[in-house]
Formats: C-alpha cells, structure tokens, sequence
C-alpha cells in the first residue's frame, strides 16, 4: 500500500526559482525512503509541501491518503518531523520540552512523561532530562529533536540530516531506531540527506534528485540496473604461471608479488562465480579470498547526472 505519493509535483518560488520540477514518487508502509541530492537540490522544499506547510505550483501529493495543502493538521497529527535546526525552547529542559509537546498532540501529562523517559533512555539523553536545552550540544538537541518527533508516535517521519552534528557512537544508536521502528512499528520514514553512503547503509528505497528534478526512483538493485549491468569481482589469488587468458580479464592489479596477485575482474552474474573459481583451481591455482560487490549508490547517482547531463546537451 502506497502511504506517500506525488504526482508531477513542482513548485516555483515568487522569485521565478523551480526549486521542484514534476516529482513522482510512489512510498510503502514501512518504507525507509532516502530522498537524496546535494544541498539545494529540493529536498526542503518537498518535505514543507508534503506536510502542507508549502502548496504546490502544480501536481499533487498525499499522505496516507490525505492532501497535506487541504488538510495541514491532519497531516500533523500522523507525522513528526526533524530538521537540521530543531526549534524548542532553551530554557525549558529535556524533559519539559518532550512533556510539551506531547501535551500539544493531546497527550496526558502522565503518558507524556513516560513517553519521554523512554526516548530519553533510547537516545542516551537520560542523564541530562533536567538540563536546559540551552545548555545541550548540538548532537544532544539533534537526539532531542528525534525524540519530540517520536512523542505521539507518528505513522510518517520526516527526517532531514537526521544525525547531522552526531558523534559515530550516536550516530549508530539513531539509525538504529530508526530501523527498529520501521522494522517493529511500521513506520513510514522519508530520510532527506546528501550523504549517499549513509543513505545506502539504512534506506530500503531510494529518490535520487538533482536540481529540482528526479533522476531516478527505486531499490538499490533497481537502480544499479539502470546504468550498469554485471557485477566486479576481487579476488586473491596465487598461480605458478599467468596466463594470456588470465591477464586479458584482470583489469586492475594491486598487490603483484610475483606468483600471488589481487585482482578485479567483471562477470555477469553471481552464477558465474563458481565457474570462474574452478577454472582458476583447475589449472592449478589457489583461491584465497573471492567477493563480488555491486556498485556503489554514490557511483550509481553520478553515473545517472552525467547520462542526464548528455541527454540535455
């Protein structure tokens, strides 16, 4: 079931700017959608049209059936958002604010509380639940912010830069719940980042966009077929003698001492692995280490801008 959609959604600033020009995207529930580029690419402006706080020039979207331009607070109510800058109020504390703002989604002071105390926990913010906000760092008030988008427990996140300002120990610790409340909640996340090494380690379904517009939509596999086909294959490997036909299908050598090499070679497919392997066994080398890795989401992306930017010429 497809909870977030666009349809040729696109916005133009008063300026004459297309920050978004004819975006479709089609998320499942559950989904831990990257939507990436780099700075200034639309992301922002995709994220306040689907929570209704822009409206479109053209095109539609929705969430979980709702028009976020008609209906704003309807959206509100089902999703929690985190941006780079989270607005709270520094002389409250940790706890206060979560108290607060679960107290403006309707939430008892008591449920609130406990709420709270367990993203506090969850978020390694528990020791300083009484200091001021103004007194948090700038990874504690990113920790903070998630944990005031998890207090009415929303069906959709919007997240943007989501570990931003986050040491690696932090970092990991909210990728890991973002994964645990995809995974055991259900719930619907829309990651906006320009790190795409980051985004391939936890999304599940990727939007790649540059300038305002959507290069291509899809898993990771769907992707990387679009602009390549096969996989590389690295292997290390020691013969007596290397053959014509061996040095044909090495296209980079590393560690050459002589007899033992490590190598990369393209094949077309997984099944072609243990044949490869066998020939190299039987004409009597020794097989020390064999992995096939599929390009990279960072590979992918500059691949499709530089086949878009051919197109456009």
């Amino acid at each position: 079931m497809d909870v977030l959609t666009a349809n040729n959604l696109t916005k133009v600033y008063q300026s004459g700017k297309k920050a978004l020009n004819r975006i479709n995207l089609s998320i499942e529930e559950g989904e831990i959608f990257g939507f990436l580029g780099p700075n200034g690419a639309g992301k922002t402006t995709a994220v306040k049209l689907l929570n209704g706080m822009l409206k479109p020039s053209e095109g539609s979207c929705s969430v979980f059936g709702i028009n976020p331009g008609e209906n704003p607070e309807k959206v509100h109510a089902i999703s929690g958002v985190v941006t780079e800058h989270a607005q709270m109020y520094n002389n409250l504390t940790g706890l206060a604010n979560l108290m607060f703002f679960g107290s403006v989604f309707g939430i008892g002071e008591e449920e609130s509380k406990r709420r709270a105390l367990k993203y506090l926990e969850r978020l390694e913010l528990l020791e300083a639940k009484d200091q001021k906000l103004g007194e948090y760092s700038t990874g504690m008030r990113q920790r903070l912010s998630l944990a005031r988008a998890l207090i009415h427990q929303p069906k959709i996140l919007f997240l943007d830069e989501p570990t931003s300002g986050l040491d690696p120990e932090s970092a990991l610790n909210v990728n890991n719940l973002i994964k645990s409340l995809s995974r055991e909640k259900g719930t619907t996340v829309f990651l906006c980042t320009h790190q795409l090494r980051y985004a391939e380690e936890i999304c599940t379904k990727y939007g790649l966009i540059s300038e305002g517009s959507m290069l291509a939509e899809g898993s990771l596999d769907e992707l990387h077929s679009l602009v390549f086909t096969g996989l590389t294959v690295e292997l290390d490997v020691e013969c007596e003698m290397w053959s014509e036909e061996w040095k044909s299908k090495v296209k980079e050598c590393e560690a050459g001492n002589g007899k033992r090499k490590e190598f990369k070679t393209e094949i077309e497919s997984e099944q072609e692995i243990p044949e490869l392997v066998k020939k190299i066994v039987d004409s009597g080398g020794k097989v020390y280490h064999v992995s096939a890795h599929k390009h990279s989401l960072e590979e992918i992306y500059f691949t499709l801008l530089e086949k878009t930017k051919r197109t456009d010429v």
